[in-house]
């Protein structure tokens, strides 16, 4: 553990004020019958024929009502007179193993007997062919053999790359239907042109595979279904680039200019791809521009990872300090598959490990030059997802007062 001076413990930590950012609440108040009402359109009804076999790509996590959502389809699918059954899509996550990812779907609640369908997680691919400068396309070889295909997954900005296609249904095609290996193919490109890599590989597989609609879903900043849409195949790079602009619109952001430490209370694959988002934090190993606006963070304290997370830390690199309680979760296989898979080795450094939050913030203090110590500026969030309510310290206060969009709380605590 590190070693800190008795004076770095003689200074008091200062209290944190809890505050509430205020975002847009608007959200979908009956999610199932909006869906109902999604897979009744014509467009969409007419594409499920008699007895096709018809593959449901799922694979991001995170997702609220996203059991809701899948089954319904799933009965809608059968109500047609076809034979539904899942497959995995989530490239490398779960280690990219046919029983990681099993594992992961039965903590979305997706399980064979929740669904009433089989649940196929083989991480078999063929190849699709190759995108010009001889990038090859790779696809899951049970979606394959369908007679329709249908993906679903939430849309929103993409913590590695920017553009008009981020994470959303495109991506699931290419990387989350390419599992490990189609997934470490198209990482080999550089960040930058990922949206463009992942249309044009969009395109050839929705020339190849009976790929019919996508189920995209828009959260707000409150982690809630704000809009559910059907997107048919033909249009479905078109709509999604513009269901992108507004999940941005529906982002949440650290609302705070200048931040001496940040605490991060926990990180995780179930929070963001990279653990956390890097739009919200401005911190990443790839990303050289964000989509959002970004405080100024000195540094960075991690607490804890979600269960979810299954021991995947990845994202963990880019903090500053973590506790003893984060390394001993750490499953390494599972966070280096990962890393390796999107060539981000250095989101899954370890950095220094402190005892506990105390020790952790002093050793964060300690390693910032110049710092007014009786007039500290830390803030802590539980996580990128849950921004509504934040904890700040009083010298904080000063710099948000006159923020409409945030109000100031009576409740104290001790950091």
């Amino acid at each position: 553990m590190p070693i800190l001076l008795k004076e770095d413990y003689k200074y008091p930590l200062p209290k944190l004020v809890s505050v509430e950012q205020i975002f847009d609440h608007l959200e979908i108040e009956d999610v199932e019958e909006k869906t109902k009402r999604e897979f009744e359109k014509e467009e969409i009804r007419q594409k499920i024929h008699i007895g096709d076999k018809v593959a449901i790509a799922v694979g991001s996590r995170g997702i609220q009502n996203l059991r809701k959502i899948v089954k319904i389809l799933i009965e809608m699918v059968k109500n047609q007179g076809a034979n539904p059954y899942i497959v995995s899509a989530m490239g490398s996550h779960g280690s990219g193993t046919e029983e990681g990812q099993r594992e992961i779907l039965e903590g979305y609640g997706i399980t064979p007997e929740s669904m009433g369908v089989p649940v196929i997680t083989t991480t078999d691919v063929e190849k699709v062919g190759e995108l010009s400068g001889g990038k090859k396309v790779y696809f899951d070889c049970a979606a394959a053999k369908a007679d329709a295909i249908i993906v679903v997954n939430r849309i929103k900005l993409h913590t590695d790359f920017t553009g008009e296609l981020q994470s959303g249904l495109c991506k699931m095609l290419v990387i989350g239907l390419g599992n490990q290996t189609g997934c470490s193919a198209i990482h080999e490109e550089n960040p930058e042109n990922f949206s463009e890599i992942i249309e044009n590989a969009a395109k050839l597989i929705l020339d190849k595979y009976p790929v019919i609609f996508g189920v995209g879903i828009i959260e707000n900043a409150y982690d809630k279904t704000f809009h559910v849409e059907a997107v048919p195949s033909e249009c479905l790079i078109k709509r999604e680039k513009e269901l992108v602009k507004i999940a941005k619109d529906k982002m949440p952001r650290l609302m705070i200019p200048d931040i001496d430490v940040l605490i991060v209370d926990q990180i995780g694959k179930n929070i963001s791809g990279a653990g956390y988002d890097p739009n919200i934090l401005g911190r990443s190993s790839v990303l050289t521009k964000y989509s959002l606006p970004i405080p100024n963070i000195r540094k960075m304290v991690l607490l804890n990872l979600t269960t979810e997370s299954h021991g995947n830390g990845i994202g963990m690199g880019l903090f500053d300090v973590v506790t003893k309680k984060v390394f001993e979760q750490l499953d390494y296989e599972a966070m280096y598959a990962n890393a390796l898979a999107c060539k981000c080795i250095e989101d899954v450094k370890i950095p220094l490990i402190a005892a506990d939050k105390e020790e952790a913030v002093r050793v964060a203090i300690k390693c910032i030059r110049d710092v007014d110590k009786e007039n500290l500026k830390i803030v802590e969030i539980k996580d990128t997802l849950s921004l509504d309510r934040i904890w700040v310290s009083k010298s904080v206060i000063e710099d948000i007062q006159n923020n409409p969009k945030i109000k100031i709380e009576e409740e104290e605590k001790i950091l």
